[in-house]
């Protein structure tokens, strides 16, 4: 159950990096940005509900072998996330076709989400929507080489996703490193994720928004916006393989940071 939480959260902050594509493409990003809050509220509810299952693991884990019962659980968790992250990649030409027409039809609705929800589940939306969906092919990926790659930012993304992936999880693990600062470990689960949440801020996102603007703007093309939102995928998803070596040494740091401020 924790695993399809996870699952759901990956493959939706996956599909985060379609959007702009879809906003940039019917030259609606804001609106695009806004309708989005709509799954991620779904993926902050799924995150809500698996986070007290996944500190039951390390409550209700066997005494004699606690450590190595938590890390075997919390590693398909990761894997999960890798998995989820691999989902939300093969739907993205089906989600941008598909979320492009959601934006322009919430322009027809003025902004009304709940119109807009109303409209789409009816059987005649829905059946039009099934005609959206698109198999995954490397056709998609016309046009994107490895050359045009900013290693840069492959690689930042890729420690951010990492650090994020296991901000919570080695975090709990660490409690069992050091047992009675226990609650300072956990609570030190946000200085993790804070860092990530800063290196993202500073180094990906404005990169994106202004290829997207310079889309919307003619400026620029949508093809480099496209190679940059892919790019931003496939390191997400190395970011979470990188996420199985960091797990117990990042454990260790919290650990140790708990030691330090206690």
């Amino acid at each position: 159950m924790i695993a399809l939480f996870i699952l759901i959260i990956h493959a939706i902050e996956t599909l985060a990096y379609a959007v702009r594509l879809s906003g940039a493409r019917v030259k609606l990003l804001a609106s695009a940005l806004s309708l989005f809050n709509v799954m991620v509220m779904v993926s902050r509810l799924a995150n809500m509900m698996q986070q007290p299952f996944t500190g039951s693991l390390v409550d209700t884990a066997p005494t004699d072998n606690a450590m190595t019962f938590v890390e075997h659980q919390f590693r398909l968790i990761i894997g999960a996330a890798s998995l989820g992250t691999i989902v939300g990649i093969l739907l993205i030409p089906t989600f941008v076709a598909i979320f492009s027409r959601a934006i322009v039809h919430l322009a027809e609705e003025r902004g009304s989400i709940p119109a807009l929800l109303k409209k789409g589940f009816t059987f005649d939306y829905v059946r039009r929507g099934i005609k959206h969906i698109h198999t995954p092919n490397f056709s998609y990926l016309k046009g994107i080489r490895l050359q045009d790659i900013p290693i840069k930012l492959f690689v930042i993304n890729i420690v951010i996703t990492a650090i994020y992936t296991i901000g919570v999880l080695s975090a709990l693990y660490a409690t069992l490193l050091v047992p009675e600062l226990k609650t300072t470990a956990v609570m030190a689960s946000g200085l993790i994720n804070g860092i990530a949440t800063i290196l993202l801020i500073l180094f990906i996102d404005p990169k994106i928004s202004i290829l997207a603007d310079d889309v919307i703007n003619k400026r620029g093309s949508y093809l480099d916006l496209k190679r940059m939102s892919v790019m931003m995928m496939f390191s997400r998803f190395l970011g979470t393989i990188v996420a199985q070596l960091l797990l117990i040494p990042g454990a260790h740091y919290v650990a140790w940071f708990a030691k330090l401020i206690a």
